[in-house]
C-alpha cells in the first residue's frame, strides 16, 4: 500500500485542525445566539412588567428602568441582527415564521409615493429572441426618508400711490411672530417641539442646521425660544384658567436640579403637573395640562389650588 508523502500528511493535518477550530466556533456563535435571545426573552418580560407598574409608587424610578431596558434591548437585538446578515440568515422573518420576533406592519396610506420603473431588457439573454408575452411586474414597497429642508419665504407687499390724493395703498402682508427676524412660524414651531417634547438640545439642533447649510447659532435660537415663550404666555394663561375652573383634577410633583447663580452649585426644585382627564367617564369638558414650577419644596401652586377652591374663582398665574 502507498503512503502520502510527509508533507501532504502534515496538510491533511493541519487541514482538520483548522475545520475542527471552524466548528468550535460556529458552536460557541450559536451558543451566543441562544444566549441573547434568552436575554431579549427576559428583558421583554421584564419590561411588560414595568410598564404595568408604570402609574404605581414612585413612577420616576420605574421610567428610568424602562429607558434602561429599552437601551438594552435595543442594543440586544442590533447585535442579533448584524450577527444574522454575517452568518446569512434573512434580517426579517417572514409572517409566518418567528412568532416572538415583531411582525411586518403594511405601511401607512396616504403617504406621497415615488415610483421607480425598471424596464426589462429589448432582447433574451439567452436566445437573443425580441418577442415577448406580458407578464406579472414584481412590486416591492419600501419605507424611505425624506432628509429635512429649509426654505426661503420672500413676504412682497404690493404698494400703489393714488395719482389723484397720493394715498399709498398696500397689500396686507401676515403679522410675523418675531418682527424684523428671520425665522418664520413653521421654524420656530419645528426648533420648540425640538426642545421640549423631543428634548433635544439647541446646540445640538445648531449642528443639524450647519449639516443642511445653515448656521443658526445656539445664542440666536436660545432668544427665539424665548420670544416664543412670550408670545404664548395668553395661551398658557387660558389653559391654567380652564383647569382652574374644573372640580376634579390629578396632581403631582417632580424634583429638578436648578441652576443657583451666585453660589456656584445648583438646587433642587419642584415641577407641578395639574391635569383633567374625563376621558374615563365621557366627560364633556376637554382635557387639559398646566405646568407650573415651584423653586422649593413649598407646595406654592398646590397651595393657591386650595385657595381657589376655598372661595377663589381663578388661579393666579406665577
Amino acid at each position: 500500500m502507498e503512503t502520502a508523502p510527509l508533507d501532504s500528511q502534515d496538510e491533511l493535518t493541519a487541514l482538520r485542525a483548522l475545520v475542527a477550530e471552524q466548528a468550535a466556533k460556529l458552536e460557541s456563535q450559536e451558543a451566543e445566539v441562544i444566549k441573547r435571545d434568552s436575554i431579549i426573552g427576559l428583558l421583554r418580560a421584564q419590561l411588560e412588567l414595568l410598564r404595568h407598574r408604570q402609574h404605581g409608587a414612585s413612577s420616576e424610578k420605574i421610567d428610568r428602568k424602562i429607558e434602561q431596558f429599552e437601551l438594552m434591548l435595543e442594543e440586544i437585538e442590533a447585535c442579533r441582527a448584524e450577527a444574522e446578515m454575517r452568518s446569512g440568515k434573512t434580517p426579517l422573518p417572514e409572517l409566518d415564521d418567528a412568532p416572538d420576533k415583531p411582525k411586518r406592519k403594511p405601511l401607512p396610506d396616504g403617504l406621497p409615493t415615488e415610483e421607480l420603473v425598471y424596464a426589462a431588457p429589448c432582447n433574451c439573454p439567452t436566445c437573443g429572441g425580441t418577442s415577448f408575452l406580458k407578464a406579472a411586474d414584481r412590486v416591492v414597497q419600501v419605507l424611505e426618508h425624506v432628509p429635512a429642508s429649509v426654505k426661503i419665504v420672500r413676504h412682497v407687499e404690493k404698494r400703489m400711490i393714488c395719482r389723484e390724493c397720493d394715498t399709498t395703498v398696500a397689500g396686507e402682508m401676515p403679522t410675523l411672530p418675531i418682527e424684523r427676524g428671520k425665522p418664520g412660524p413653521g421654524l420656530l414651531a419645528h426648533i420648540m417641539i425640538a426642545k421640549f417634547d423631543d428634548h433635544i438640545p439647541l446646540y445640538r439642533l445648531s449642528e443639524m442646521y450647519d449639516r443642511l447649510g445653515i448656521d443658526i447659532s445656539r445664542s440666536v435660537m436660545a432668544d427665539w425660544v424665548g420670544r416664543v415663550s412670550g408670545l404664548l404666555a395668553p395661551l398658557v394663561f387660558a389653559i391654567r384658567a380652564h383647569i382652574a375652573a374644573l372640580d376634579r383634577i390629578h396632581t403631582d410633583d417632580t424634583p429638578v436640579d436648578v441652576l443657583d447663580p451666585g453660589r456656584g452649585k445648583t438646587k433642587t426644585g419642584r415641577v407641578w403637573v395639574y391635569v383633567f382627564d374625563g376621558s374615563g367617564y365621557q366627560a364633556a369638558t376637554p382635557g387639559a395640562i398646566a405646568y407650573y414650577y415651584s423653586p422649593d419644596q413649598v407646595e406654592l401652586p398646590a397651595r393657591r389650588w386650595h385657595q381657589r377652591v376655598a372661595g377663589s374663582h381663578h388661579l393666579p398665574p406665577e
